[in-house]
Order: C-alpha cells, then sequence, then structure tokens
C-alpha cells in the first residue's frame, strides 16, 4: 500500500518536470471542452497507454523499446495532423479524400463545434501516452527495475497505473483551471479563435520538440524544474516507514547490492522461518542437473543468491566457497542461484567463463526470469538462507559479514541431521584482489549507475541524453562522488557507450577501491583504457586489472578492480579515457 502511495506522489510531481512540458500542450488542446467527455478520456489513454508500454519494457526487454518508437513516430504524425486542423482548419478540405473526415472530426473535437467527441480524445490520449517519456527519476525507476525482477504480474502494472494516475490527476487540475481561463477568454471577441490557433502552433512545437529528441536533450538542461531531488526525498521518506520484509518494499527497493547484515539467532535457538522454497524455474544448471527435493533429501542446504559482477557477491564468494569443500562430504549442499542484475549476466557463456575464472565447482542454477528469486521473496544480493535436512529454512542473512555466526549455523545444521565429527573451527578465509574485504571506515562514496535508469551524483544534474548518442563536457570541479562523462557516448537505461576514441568518464571518490563494470563493444573486441588519479598515472595506487602507468584492456564483460590505494585514503579524481570506442560502463562500486 505504501508504495502504491509513493507511485501515485511520484507521478504527481511529474507535471513540474521537464520532460513534461512537451506534451502538456496536446493536454491543453482539451482546454474549452466539458472535462468529462473530452479532458477525462484524453488522461484515461494517457495513463493506461503508458502503464501498458512501461509494464512491457520492464518485463520484455529492448524489443519492446524498439517496437515503441515506431508507434512513437506514427503518435506524432497523428497528433501533428491534429494540431494542424486546430492551428488552420481550412487545411483539412484541401487534403485528400480518406484525410478529410479525419480532419474534420479532428477539427470538430479540438473545438469547431460544439460537439465533444470522447472516442477522439482517448485516442489522443493514446497518442500523447506514447509519447509521454517521464525523466527516470528515483520512483519511476525503481518501479521499472521492480517489475523487471518481479515479472509480468498485476501488482507491477498497479504499481505503474498508480504512477501514471498521479501524472494524470495533476495535468487534470491544470485542465480544469485552463478551462476557466479558456471561458474567461472566450467571452472576449476573436480571443476563442486565436487561443485555438496557438494552441495548435504550440502542438506542433511540441511534436517538433519531440521528433528532434529535443524533450529529453537541451529541455532538461536548461530547464529550472526538476524533481529528482523531491522524488529521492520522498522515497527516502516512505521507505523509512515501511517494514524492510514487506512484499511491497520488493518493488520499491528491488535488491540492492550491500554490506546490510541482518542480526539473526543464535546458532543454539534457531527458528523455522519456513519450508525450503522448490528450485524450480531456472533456464539452466551448470555444474550439476537439477535438484529437486528427493535430491536434496536429509542434506542441509545453503542457497546463495549472487550474480557475478557484484562486488558484494565476490568478496563473500571465498567463504561460500570455503564452506561447501570444508563441509562437502560431512553433508552439505552449496547451490549458487545466479540472478541477474545486467543484461549481459543473463549470457550463460558469461556466467560460465566467470564460476570457472573464480573457481565455483558447486551447482549454480541459471535463475535469468527469477522465478527461485520470487519463490524465496528474496531482496538481496548476497543473499545466503540456510535449511536444514528436513527442507526447513532456519537462518538468513543478507550482504557482507557474520561470517562466523553463518559457519556456526552449518555446523549446528549437521550436528542436528547426525552428521559425525563436526568441527568446532572456523575457516580461514582466503581473499584477494576484488574478493578483499572492503575498508567501511574509509568508504564514503556510493554505488553508482551510470545508466540513465538508476544514475545519481551526475553532472550538471539531469544532464544524461536518454538513448541518443551526445557530446559530453566534464565541469572543471567536481565535488565529492560527483561524476561525469566527457566525449561522445550514448547513454542507455543501464549502461553507457563510449561512441568514439577519447571518450572520458571522471568520478570524485573517497574509498581504498575503485571498481567499474565495463564490457567491450558489441564485436566483442578488447577495448584499450587509461586510468588516471588526479591528472597522473596511479603508480602503486594501481588496481589488479590496471598497470602502474595506467593501461588497461576491457576484454570481457565484468567487474573490474581500477584503483586500490595502499598510502591512505583520501579524496581523489579518477578518470578512464577509452583508447577505442565500443566500450559500455555499468556502474562503480567502492571498497
Amino acid at each position: 500500500m505504501w508504495l502504491l502511495v509513493l507511485a501515485y506522489l511520484g507521478g504527481v510531481l511529474t507535471i513540474v518536470s521537464p520532460c513534461i512540458l512537451p506534451v502538456l500542450p496536446f493536454v491543453f488542446a482539451r482546454t474549452g471542452q466539458p472535462f468529462v467527455k473530452s479532458g477525462l478520456p484524453l488522461l484515461t489513454g494517457m495513463a493506461l497507454t503508458f502503464a501498458f508500454v512501461a509494464t512491457l519494457a520492464a518485463v520484455g526487454g529492448g524489443w519492446v523499446v524498439q517496437l515503441n518508437e515506431y508507434g512513437r513516430w506514427l503518435a506524432l504524425v497523428f497528433v501533428a495532423l491534429f494540431g494542424l486542423t486546430l492551428l488552420l482548419p481550412q487545411l483539412a478540405e484541401r487534403l485528400t479524400r480518406p484525410l478529410v473526415a479525419a480532419g474534420s472530426r479532428l477539427s470538430e473535437a479540438a473545438g469547431a463545434d460544439s460537439r465533444p467527441r470522447p472516442g477522439t480524445s482517448l485516442l489522443i490520449g493514446i497518442a500523447t501516452g506514447l509519447l509521454w517519456a517521464p525523466c527516470a527519476g528515483p520512483i519511476l525507476g525503481l518501479l521499472l527495475t521492480g517489475a523487471a525482477l518481479q515479472g509480468a504480474s498485476i501488482a507491477t502494472t498497479l504499481l505503474l497505473l498508480a504512477y501514471a494516475a498521479g501524472a494524470a490527476t495533476s495535468l487534470a487540475v491544470a485542465l480544469l483551471l485552463g478551462g476557466k481561463v479558456f471561458a474567461a477568454m472566450k467571452r472576449s471577441i476573436g480571443a476563442g479563435e486565436w487561443l485555438r490557433r496557438g494552441l495548435g502552433a504550440a502542438m506542433l512545437a511540441g511534436v517538433a520538440v519531440i521528433a528532434l529528441g529535443l524533450d529529453t536533450g537541451i529541455l532538461a538542461r536548461v530547464s529550472t524544474a526538476s524533481t529528482g531531488g523531491i522524488e529521492q526525498a520522498l522515497v527516502e521518506q516512505l521507505a523509512g516507514k515501511s517494514p524492510r520484509n514487506s512484499g511491497a518494499m520488493m518493488a520499491q527497493k528491488p535488491s540492492p547490492e550491500g554490506t546490510m547484515q541482518v542480526a539473526g539467532k543464535t546458532p543454539d535457538t534457531l527458528p523455522v522461518e519456513g519450508n525450503l522454497p522448490p528450485l524450480e524455474g531456472a533456464v539452466q544448471w551448470l555444474n550439476s542437473p537439477p535438484l529437486d527435493a528427493q535430491a536434496l533429501k536429509g542434506k542441509v542446504v545453503l542457497v546463495d543468491f549472487w550474480t557475478y559482477s557484484c562486488i558484494n557477491c565476490l568478496r563473500s564468494l571465498p567463504y561460500v566457497k570455503a564452506w561447501a569443500e570444508k563441509y562437502r562430504d560431512q553433508g552439505l549442499v552449496v547451490i549458487g542461484v545466479h540472478a541477474p542484475e545486467f543484461a549481459f549476466e543473463r549470457n550463460v557463456d558469461n556466467v560460465s567463463k566467470a564460476m570457472k575464472d573464480l573457481g565455483i565447482d558447486y551447482p549454480v542454477a541459471i535463475d535469468n526470469e527469477f522465478k527461485i528469486w520470487r519463490a524465496f521473496n528474496n531482496e538481496y544480493w548476497p543473499a545466503h538462507y540456510f535449511a536444514d535436512a528436513q527442507g526447513r529454512i532456519r537462518y538468513h542473512h543478507f550482504g557482507e559479514g557474520e561470517y562466523a555466526e553463518s559457519e556456526r549455523v552449518i555446523q549446528q545444521l549437521l550436528r542436528e541431521a547426525g552428521a559425525s565429527k563436526v568441527s568446532d573451527g572456523l575457516i580461514n578465509a582466503k581473499a584477494e584482489g576484488v574478493q578483499m574485504a572492503p575498508d567501511n571506515h574509509e568508504v564514503q562514496s556510493p554505488e553508482t549507475y551510470v545508466g540513465y535508469q538508476r544514475a545519481e551524483h551526475f553532472v550538471p544534474e539531469t544532464g544524461l541524453v536518454p538513448d541518443k548518442l551526445s557530446a559530453y563536457r566534464v565541469p572543471a570541479q567536481l565535488a565529492l562522488n560527483d561524476w561525469g562523462l566527457e566525449g561522445q557516448w550514448t547513454v542507455g537505461p543501464e549502461r553507457a557507450t563510449a561512441n568514439a576514441p577519447a571518450s572520458r568518464i571522471v568520478y570524485r571518490f573517497h574509498a581504498r577501491d575503485l571498481h567499474l563494470v565495463l564490457g567491450p563493444g558489441a564485436d566483442g573486441k578488447p577495448v584499450r583504457f587509461k586510468v588516471l588519479i588526479d591528472g597522473k598515472a596511479p603508480g602503486g595506487d594501481h588496481g589488479m586489472d590496471v598497470a602502474p602507468d595506467g593501461s588497461g584492456t576491457v576484454t570481457d564483460q565484468r567487474l573490474y578492480q581500477l584503483v586500490r590505494q595502499n598510502d591512505g585514503v583520501q579524496d581523489r579524481t579518477f578518470s578512464i579515457e577509452f583508447l577505442d570506442p565500443g566500450a559500455s560502463a555499468y556502474a562503480f562500486t567502492f571498497g
């Protein structure tokens, strides 16, 4: 319920967002007509179309986005025709015969006569919904990400409908107020005609703005109205009031990576938290045939939700591997459930290679459709669930840390299962490179996504241009945790792609380690890069994927360690320059 309220309020805020401006003329073209028969069908069409397309985009992948592009162009043609009939009603008579009737109906619906047509208003609303691309602020970004993880469901559509209904509400208020102004102006001689023509011109201008991509580019840059900060504050306020383990929170805050630790019961008082869900729905199993309840009967089971580019998963992996090896002969079965965060992690070959590189030899279920994830009602990477020999979950832990407590849980469950000679000693996991534990006392920089869907702290603010090749410049001064792009980039929902040599990313950070999830070009060719810290080669502060002179190569889609400071941690300015085109950057993490 809280999330529905949050989504609705987030939608209400879109009226002051810069990317709503191009569609406002289409809405105000209904001004002066009865609201129930004209304005309401328009807003209904907008809300339904937006929710439908957004739901498909969240669960259907990139093909939906591509299909929607064709729909947007058809909608632009339709709305442009409507705008022309407002501006020049006589033009309809000069069009070809099939368009005469359409133009006349549009002209009548626009206010040329006194007979409002709800059907036409609904069609215009549907077209406007295809053109409506709200700013990807925290609320909408979280809704879409949560929808992708939860899959197609009524809850997903209700959340998106709540967001669209909020936007429609604020537009309805503006439309009703505008109707009063319109009625007053119509009492002046000739004012109604000029107002109608003005709305037609505004609609054509909106069509031009959207067609040229200015609605997501220049408009966002020059506008002084940005709802990002307001939305983020609203997210934080309502999140603080919501129970962390509620189902709604799964959609609001879907599976963040992090070091949050859940205090569990002591091993002597382990409760029964429920039955171990069936491990059905994996698209493939690696290192094992599919495992079911029969195969796990009498076994103590550790289920580890992970994804191979997640730094927190990588840092907990040495312990999971050590437990699997130490307790395998005593009745422990470790099962990795690989639930992808980024699109490239859905590639089973990528996962298989990562497992080989990481030395994972226990069974791994490829949960690309998040069916196992949802069966556990899981929310986090990494997440560890411990089940006893009777198939009951007795303990869980989210995030890094508490490894000693987790191992004692394994030991107790093995003893309960009748295992003999269960050691009381604890493993001493060897963690090097990216798997080394973070220096949490020095980490002052948050995980930062580069794609526009979840990007924060990008400067200049609201400057990312979605899905279009654009030129960027990094400001001369960056505050702590600010970052920017330099050169030619195409920024998508989850990544930014360098389209020309010498394209850079610059980040002002404070942490011992800096990691960046990177991938080579679409052709798979390696991409050379150069790393600088405060404008100089990193020297002894280079990461394991960088030479002391700052040189390195992107060869695979994975997490790269680029900085490891050895002589004290302080605010530093990191930059990575790609010497070849094609590299994609996904997310920064720190340690």
